[in-house]
């Protein structure tokens, strides 16, 4: 009787409970505010800009030095740059090589050098030493014959082993197809270029292109401005004021009417298929906003029509996304996916269908919203970090923005619509201008992807035309 008086007990108060539960939909609050520090600046004489953000949460600093250099065709010495970037941080006319990398493992640091800056962390006492390490080798570099047969072979090494790999081939012609050969973004190294390449061509490619002219230096951390001003001025004043050389190129122009490119890569085992168009999309551009969305909607994550169509209903493939990249030079669009031999137009079809179905279907409502939660989501939980501080500084000077870009990131994505989406859909996919590069078995790609309508043409490995 006791456990009975105690079992309709506890269903009369689960009763109550769930009569109490509200169950109605809460209203969405406002976009959440985020605290974004502007950092200091001053110029140097050389014409090298200084960015510093302080913050003093943590005992860590971090550099970011940036050449924002236009880009250049390197012609026959395509690889130098490369070359170049591989050898700097290699010790110094002032240090050996092992005495200089030694130091700053000893210091639990980084300095992390490439052919356009350098980037580098430390706790903050060991801060000043380690800048003086990065200006080090920024400033006296050692580029030393036996160093440079080294980095060459690694390059060969690579390049030969990147020719047993499809999606290696696939990215290196379709950039080479899309801007042509003869553009920075299209050109591509060879053996042959590696091995024609010396020590002073790595020189003067340095003296020529690593210059402070264009350079930005942020750095974020445990710092007091007026101090690191003084540091980085004594350090990187005998840096000579030098501008890079303004060099000329085209990109090939779109192609007039969307047509397939097989690469013929008779190894392959599946083939990897990429739809391209470039982009002109600055990030001061009153479509950026739109764009992004557009894209995330479209192929951005494990969401995105795309992944949602060749994965998740079809079985095609692991995964397939899209990515419409902004930058102040051109750029490009590309949707992509690598798929079983067998259904390669099958998947060319339905990438197809998704781009148009973007341009003449407005997204839902829900859609939009998903995908401004998920930009927003990463912005505000990105804020926090040092690098990204630092490269919201280094884009609102080097892109030309306005200061309060990102402190009104949140605000611009939320006044999207759904009308805008579909108009930059239409502005952006050139549907009727498409380049579809597919790598792959041509014997077992070619005639189903030449049924589907548009003109097909066959390129080698190289990017050269097969006649």
């Amino acid at each position: 009787m006791k456990n009975s008086i105690i079992l309709v007990s506890f269903i009369l108060l689960t009763m109550t409970l769930h009569a109490q539960v509200d169950r109605s939909q809460p209203k969405p609050g406002p976009a959440p505010a985020v605290n974004i520090t502007s950092p200091k600046q001053f110029k140097m004489t050389n014409g090298m800009k200084v960015l510093v953000v302080e913050n003093h949460k943590l005992p860590r600093v971090s550099y970011s030095l940036t050449l924002d250099n236009k880009p250049y065709l390197e012609g026959d010495l395509i690889g130098v740059d490369d070359l170049m970037a591989s050898l700097l941080g290699n010790g110094t006319t002032k240090t050996p090589k092992t005495q200089f990398v030694e130091e700053i493992d000893y210091l639990g640091a980084s300095i992390d050098f490439h052919s356009s800056g350098v980037s580098a962390r430390a706790l903050s006492k060991y801060a000043d030493r380690v800048l003086e390490l990065m200006a080090e080798g920024v400033l006296f570099p050692e580029f030393d014959q036996q160093e440079l047969e080294k980095e060459k072979a690694k390059h060969i090494e690579g390049l030969k082993a990147s020719e047993k790999n499809v999606k290696v081939i696939a990215d290196r012609v379709q950039n080479a197809l899309l801007y042509g050969k003869n553009h920075p973004f299209g050109e591509f190294e060879t053996v042959e270029t590696i091995n024609g390449l010396d020590l002073k061509a790595v020189q003067t490619h340095y003296n020529q292109f690593f210059v402070p002219e264009n350079a930005y230096l942020v750095v974020v951390g445990d710092v007091t401005f007026e101090e690191v001003k003084q540091k980085i001025e004594s350090l990187f004043g005998s840096w000579a004021k030098k501008s890079a050389p303004n060099v000329d190129y085209k990109s090939t122009p779109d192609v007039e009417k969307t047509e397939v490119n097989i690469v013929d890569v008779p190894h392959a085992v599946q083939s990897e298929i990429a739809v391209l168009n470039t982009l002109e999309l600055p990030m001061s551009s009153p479509d950026f906003f739109a764009v992004l969305l557009a894209n995330q909607i479209l192929g951005g994550g494990g969401e995105g029509r795309l992944f949602l169509n060749l994965r998740e209903k079809h079985g095609w493939t692991y995964g397939a996304y899209s990515s419409a990249r902004a930058s102040k030079y051109v750029s490009k669009f590309k949707a992509s996916t690598s798929v079983r031999t067998e259904v390669t137009d099958s998947a060319v079809v339905e990438i197809v269908n998704e781009i148009k179905r973007m341009r003449i279907e407005k997204v839902s409502e829900e859609d939009l919203k998903n995908a401004k939660a998920k930009y927003i989501g990463n912005f505000v939980m990105g804020i926090e970090k040092p690098e990204t501080i630092a490269r919201h500084a280094l884009n609102i000077e080097s892109q030309g923005l306005p200061e309060d870009f990102y402190k009104n990131f949140i605000k611009n994505i939320e006044k999207v619509t759904v009308d805008k989406v579909q108009e930059v859909a239409q502005k952006y996919f050139k549907l009727d201008q498409l380049r579809i590069v597919v790598a792959g078995k041509r014997d077992a790609i070619e005639s189903g992807l030449s049924n589907l309508g548009y003109p097909v043409k066959i390129y080698d490995v190289n990017a050269d035309l097969v006649k």
